[in-house]
């Protein structure tokens, strides 16, 4: 690693905090190779005190794949790559819950880079959860069931027509949405395409069921999986602050962004970075 990049681990299962570079301008190859390695390693990376324009946003996450332009989410207008959540009394949250971003397309996003803009004075934490080191800590038995089995996702679960169809322009666009994301399948248990450990891969964000199973049996599964990913052991809190940046490894880990702050502001900019098929 870059004698200038220093990472201070955050709890046994993920999160670090990276010192010692800039994410404001082009990475070296040293620097960027640095970061992945990190990123692999600990699933979710914290920066303190970037300041960060859109474009700089853009350009950093870019580094590491294409990227996702939302199609629900509003952005910024001259950079559509970068989504913003701006959330207060009269825009209610809607990711305080557990989930996995963008499941619901067949190659899910690779990461995700997360700014924070303005924050409210207490609240909003996001916590992030290690869906392999919940794996990891089921039986043998467990792992074995659910190996091979296939779980259908849905953008319409996190995003459903009674919130985002409202409007006639919001309706039109709600359905060329679902028209284009129709529901689909990945895997209830996905291997990780580098370092090739598994992780949980189903969430409550935007996951069915589960469709080898009958729907008592995959209800009872899924409310199983999504309350042992959750425990404490498995996750980590990032209490932000502005210009605070995240990264993390959206092939493994879920998030969910705590929705204690209303009615105050919080506003958010995201770069999304595009992914490959699970298996």
């Amino acid at each position: 690693m870059p004698h200038s990049i220093t990472l201070t681990p955050l709890s046994p299962a993920l999160g670090a905090i990276v010192d010692g570079v800039s994410l404001a301008g082009p990475l070296n190859d040293s620097q960027r190779e640095a970061l992945n390695d990190a990123l692999l390693a600990h699933e979710v990376l914290f920066f303190r005190n970037q300041p960060l324009t859109p474009v700089q946003q853009r350009d950093f996450a870019r580094q590491f794949g294409d990227l996702h332009i939302h199609p629900i989410y509003p952005n910024v207008p001259e950079t559509p790559q970068i989504l913003v959540l701006d959330t207060h009394a009269d825009n209610l949250p809607d990711n305080d819950n557990w989930h996995t971003d963008v499941t619901f397309i067949p190659t899910p996003p690779l990461g995700a880079v997360l700014s924070a803009k303005q924050l409210p004075p207490t609240g909003g934490d996001t916590l992030w959860a290690s869906g392999t080191a919940a794996f990891d800590a089921l039986s043998p038995q467990l792992k074995t069931l659910l190996d091979g089995l296939t779980a259908t996702h849905d953008f319409a679960l996190s995003f459903p027509a009674s919130r985002h169809a409202v409007s006639d322009a919001g309706r039109a666009q709600w359905e060329a949405t679902r028209d284009k994301h129709p529901p689909l399948s990945h895997p209830v248990i996905r291997t990780h395409p580098v370092t090739g450990r598994k992780a949980i891969f189903v969430n409550e964000g935007f996951t069915l069921r589960i469709n080898e199973l009958p729907p008592r049996e995959s209800a009872a599964l899924l409310a199983f999986l999504y309350a042992h990913i959750a425990r404490p052991e498995f996750t980590v809190r990032w209490r932000w602050q502005v210009d605070d940046v995240a990264f993390w490894d959206n092939r493994t880990t879920q998030h969910y962004a705590i929705a204690d702050y209303l009615p105050a502001r919080r506003v958010m900019h995201r770069a999304t970075i595009l992914g490959d098929a699970p298996f």
